[in-house]
């Protein structure tokens, strides 16, 4: 069934039948097995390695091992461009760490995050002009117009909310999360930092309905690890209005893959 995506609200839930024959039989299976606190790795060292690897996706060149080792050094120097870009981002998951899941919230994280990323009068709020996707050979996707934004992230945020106060299953967490992953990076809401913010935006709302362990999955090195995947699957069509979401599910499928 194809539903166009300005008719499409997260919770009509269209394509949940569709994820839950894929991989929903199995979530229950991946999360028994998952380590949530091996080998004393603890929510604050998980944050850090969150934020690297989902920097390295936007082409961030500072890798686990070189940002852990700075943080050792005792006298550090001042950071440069890139290091100050994980380290906001590390900011912006703490704060959402503790902190409920809205949109005064979320333009906070945009805020957080974004300080090396846009200029100030453009940090956590959102986009005054069209904005594409660019990749070798041109334009790969155009976003909604600037001037429905606003609108349009509202509806999608209060969408949301709604969801975290709703007792959902295991499955219907990992398909609403990945949505919510997927719908933000097709509205494409900011300036920059509109991947970052979604791969955050993802593991927030999985916390909020399962519980706050989930704040440690390894969703973002998963991403990471299978880059071209990644983007091939989140890209649906050539612009906000010719969006296929009959093809979602492979993207959808992804996050409880880095559980295995």
């Amino acid at each position: 069934m194809y539903v166009r995506n300005y008719k499409m609200k997260l919770s009509d839930k269209v394509y949940f039948d569709h994820f839950q024959n894929l991989i929903g039989k199995n979530l229950k299976d991946y999360i028994q097995s998952f380590d949530f606190g091996g080998q004393n790795i603890d929510l604050g060292y998980q944050t850090q390695a969150s934020a690297v690897y989902s920097s390295n996706i936007e082409g961030n060149s500072i890798d686990l091992n070189s940002f852990m080792n700075y943080k050792l050094l005792k006298d550090k120097p001042k950071p440069q461009k890139e290091l100050q870009e994980i380290e906001d981002l590390i900011e912006a998951y703490e704060f959402a760490q503790s902190e409920i899941l809205n949109e005064k919230n979320l333009l906070t994280v945009h805020k957080l995050l974004s300080r090396k990323l846009v200029v100030s009068s453009l940090r956590g709020k959102y986009r005054i002009d069209k904005v594409g996707v660019f990749g070798e050979s041109g334009l790969v996707y155009l976003a909604v117009e600037e001037k429905f934004v606003g609108s349009i992230m509202k509806e999608f945020l209060l969408d949301i909310v709604a969801l975290t106060k709703q007792k959902l299953t295991e499955a219907e967490s990992f398909y609403f999360a990945s949505f919510i992953h997927l719908r933000f990076a097709h509205i494409h809401p900011f300036r920059d930092g509109n991947g970052r913010t979604a791969r955050l935006l993802e593991k927030w709302f999985l916390a909020k309905t399962l519980g706050e362990n989930f704040w440690k999955i390894s969703s973002e090195k998963y991403y990471k690890e299978h880059q071209a995947e990644y983007y091939k699957n989140i890209n649906l069509g050539v612009n906000f209005y010719e969006l296929d979401y009959t093809k979602c599910v492979p993207f959808l499928a992804m996050l409880p893959n880095c559980l295995k």
